[in-house]
């Protein structure tokens, strides 16, 4: 047994030791498991998804019903887009990976033991139950008043129309299909019907990334509804082409639906998504839209590579936030480059989203109970816990639309050998301790 002053030095250096094993040590053998991942070069879904995606299921359950169950989304005003606008969201981004996971399994089903459909069930139902509940639509009916569901207020009917697709696709249950079918017609009327092929998600707030999104959507739902909405798609690329596109031939950040013109230009948290969707669509187009944001918002610097949030040619400050794009540091945006994974992927530019997946797993922090912890302190721990981390998963599952352009040749950056000598170089730190208490010891002895 310990004598007394030994006591107190070998409680600190176990407890020092506990943390370095599972905030540190642990961490830092998964991500190495995971950088040697060959779907982070091939376009398959990576082992980190799969993993990410068992472990969120049950948890996602659980806080969409406690907050299906709440007055909580009847309460907050327009201003709160994080207490509104994430919880659907992010809802969205977890029905979306679970169709890309769902058919990865049904290709393969060694990825999983159970498919996902029926581990996950519940997260299915829960997540479709909260985007579609009118309570959660509070919101956008302070917008819009009581014809929310049939004006305007693109954004929010783009996340019915994906969420109830996701549904219906998912599960076979055909319980809100004629919703579906409304909101399909109606929304993509309206956009057809529109002076230039664009619609406000907000009186006054036109984004027309999102209108790319809610495009695809359409069209999603065609495989579900079995309709062909094919040559409203290909109308509705008069919304981006000039005039209405930025400088660089970009889908603008903001646009007046009015004139049709760019209000700004083009941002990287919005560019990164479109370019997740427009593949589906235009894939023409998509790869000029690709090549152009390569050459104006990709860049490698201080160890580092990603998306600018802003064009490289643009000034900016070296630190940068708002609700759109998360922190801008050095240029990178955490939007622009946690979307540009998913961007990456979906055009086959392996080269661009190996390294990127790198350095996001690296930063994600994961922890030995597969919590993600930065991105689940990036997200609103209120109203959308799970955003950061439904929002990678979603990034880790897409697939190349149309095979791989640019193959990757490695995922390390300095960056990410810099992180993995942090993880492993504090866990040693922290055993420190009770190496020393062990070596007292044994002095005491001899």
């Amino acid at each position: 047994m310990l004598k007394h002053p030994y006591r107190w030095r070998f409680a600190r250096a176990i407890t020092y030791l506990g943390i370095g094993l599972f905030f540190f040590l642990i961490p830092g053998l998964r991500l190495v498991s995971d950088l040697n991942d060959p779907a982070l070069c091939s376009g398959a879904i990576p082992r980190a998804a799969w993993r990410l995606h068992t472990s969120l299921a049950p948890r996602y359950a659980a806080w969409a019903k406690k907050r299906a169950a709440s007055q909580r989304a009847e309460q907050l005003g327009t201003e709160n887009v994080a207490g509104t606008e994430w919880p659907l969201f992010g809802s969205v981004f977890y029905l979306w990976s679970m169709e890309s996971l769902q058919h990865a399994w049904e290709i393969d089903p060694s990825q999983s033991p159970v498919a996902p459909t029926v581990y996950a069930r519940d997260a299915i139902e829960a997540s479709v139950n909260l985007v579609t509940d009118p309570k959660q639509a509070a919101w956008v009916k302070q917008y819009w008043g009581e014809n929310y569901l049939h004006r305007q207020d693109l954004f929010y009917r783009f996340l019915l129309i994906s969420a109830m697709t996701s549904y219906t696709h998912l599960t076979g249950d055909q319980r809100l299909v004629e919703q579906l079918r409304d909101q399909v017609d109606t929304l993509s009327a309206e956009i057809d019907s529109s002076s230039h092929g664009l619609l406000e998600d907000y009186p006054g707030q036109c984004y027309p990334t999102d209108i790319v999104g809610a495009i695809t959507a359409i069209r999603r739902a065609d495989a579900v509804l079995k309709t062909d909405h094919s040559a409203f798609v290909k109308r509705a690329l008069r919304g981006f082409q000039p005039p209405q596109a930025d400088p660089y031939g970009l889908p603008p950040y903001i646009a007046d639906v009015n004139s049709g013109l760019p209000r700004t230009d083009s941002r990287g948290c919005g560019t990164s998504f479109a370019l997740i969707c427009a593949p589906e669509i235009w894939p023409s187009v998509a790869h000029a839209w690709y090549q152009s944001y390569d050459a104006h918002f990709w860049q490698k610097r201080r160890g580092l590579v990603g998306f600018c949030e802003f064009s490289k040619d643009t000034p900016k400050t070296a630190i940068f936030s708002d609700v759109d794009s998360g922190p801008v540091i050095f240029g990178y945006g955490f939007a622009a480059s946690a979307f540009g994974v998913g961007a990456a992927r979906a055009n086959g530019r392996m080269d661009q989203a190996g390294p990127l997946t790198a350095e996001m797993l690296v930063s994600s922090w994961p922890l030995s109970n597969e919590t993600l912890l930065v991105p689940r302190l990036l997200s609103n721990a209120t109203d959308a816990p799970y955003l950061g981390e439904a929002g990678i998963l979603y990034c880790l599952t897409c697939q190349p639309v149309a095979g791989i352009e640019t193959p990757c040749s490695s995922v390390m950056t300095p960056f990410v050998w810099g992180v993995i000598i942090v993880y492993f170089g504090i866990a040693g730190l922290l055993a420190l301790p009770l190496l020393e208490l062990i070596r007292s010891l044994y002095r005491s002895k001899t």
